[in-house]
């Protein structure tokens, strides 16, 4: 069972908005974390990610 969050964190993701919430919890899906690093050796900062990357996973730059 999950624990739930501390009142820290719950304020923190309140304060930051779904966005932040988002990104974290896709930032720590495993197939994510893997398809990004196939991307990452061949990816500029700031260009436009991959289409099908980004239809995948809903983020549009990097």
């Amino acid at each position: 069972m999950a624990t739930a969050p501390t009142t820290l964190a719950f304020e923190a993701v309140m304060r930051r908005g779904p966005s932040a919430l988002a990104w974290e919890v896709l930032r720590r899906d495993p197939g994510y974390i893997a398809e990004y690093r196939q991307l990452a050796p061949t990816a500029e900062p700031g260009v436009a990610a991959d289409q099908v990357f980004a239809a995948r996973w809903g983020v549009h730059f990097r």
